[in-house]
């Protein structure tokens, strides 16, 4: 059989439904919310998705060992997880989700890319689009048939908090911060207990929010190197993105992929790490 040629790292809502129901295509819900949002991705999903699709439970995928949240799991982890999903290495795979902004898809998207499974995209615009371009939705639970996936994971795509310290000082350091202007500056309060408000000194702000357009769909080329030039960042090298978990950075590594800058790398800790350690310096206010 050959294999479904996938546009990358974005596919619009107009080839997905020309392409839906194709075998060799696997179709994922990978919504995640913040609690103060009040949502529950996984009841949403039930009550109604992309025909075919599956969910996946960001917080299912992730180490459920480690104290921080969203963290990579193992590779034997990530491997049998996403085979109960119904995925093989061999599937082309499309990620949404139902924020309107790229909140979670591009997550998996990144964690996918990262553990060797090139053939990846992220639905332009998410469910919202797919919706207000009256397409098809189903509800409930689609039977599952296990597949097979072997994960092997790129380390380079990774970052600790180790080697964020060592960046420290570092002129030709890049760091991205997803999170919203109010958290990084420290004039909103951060929504886990015990982490402290503020960014890791040296990083730049660029609001995941800002990088897709009111329908969700994400933002020309030109608009897109522009936010970063004007964040203080090159896109022209390299990049460290982080978040509160690790989440919502990866909607800045897609934004950078879509533009062809070098592949980014993800504070695997992000912010709940950093600011909640006490040996972590931490600047607040505007980026300088």
């Amino acid at each position: 059989m050959t294999a479904l040629a996938l546009p990358t790292p974005i596919v619009t809502t107009d080839w997905l439904a020309d392409h839906i129901g194709q075998a060799g295509l696997m179709v994922i819900d990978a919504s995640t919310y913040l609690a103060s949002a009040g949502r529950n991705a996984r009841a949403e999903y039930v009550s109604g998705h992309i025909v075919g699709s599956v969910f996946a439970d960001l917080d299912w995928l992730s180490d459920e060992r480690s104290a921080l949240p969203h963290t990579f799991p193992s590779v034997a982890q990530f491997s049998e997880r996403m085979g109960q999903l119904g995925v093989s290495s061999d599937d082309a795979v499309v990620v949404y989700d139902g924020s309107g902004q790229n909140f979670s898809a591009p997550r998996l998207w990144f964690m996918l890319r990262a553990f060797g499974h090139d053939r990846v995209a992220v639905l332009d615009g998410g469910l919202r689009k797919w919706v207000a371009d009256g397409r098809v939705l189903e509800v409930g639970d689609p039977a599952i048939e296990a597949a097979r996936f072997d994960a092997r994971l790129d380390l380079t795509r990774l970052r600790d908090v180790d080697a964020l310290l060592a960046m420290q000082g570092d002129p030709s350091a890049q760091v991205a911060d997803a999170r919203s202007p109010g958290r990084f500056e420290a004039a909103e309060p951060e929504p886990r207990p015990g982490v402290r408000g503020g960014h890791i000194p040296g990083s730049r702000n660029v609001h995941y929010a800002r990088l897709v357009r009111d329908d969700g769909t994400l933002r020309s080329a030109d608009e897109l190197r522009a936010i970063m030039t004007q964040a203080g960042l090159d896109p022209t090298r390299p990049i460290v993105t982080t978040c509160g978990s690790g989440v919502t950075a990866c909607a800045i590594v897609l934004a950078l992929d879509a533009i062809g800058a070098p592949p980014a790398a993800v504070y695997d800790g992000s912010w709940t790490e950093w600011g909640g350690r006490s040996d972590t310096p931490v600047e607040t206010g505007v980026a300088r």
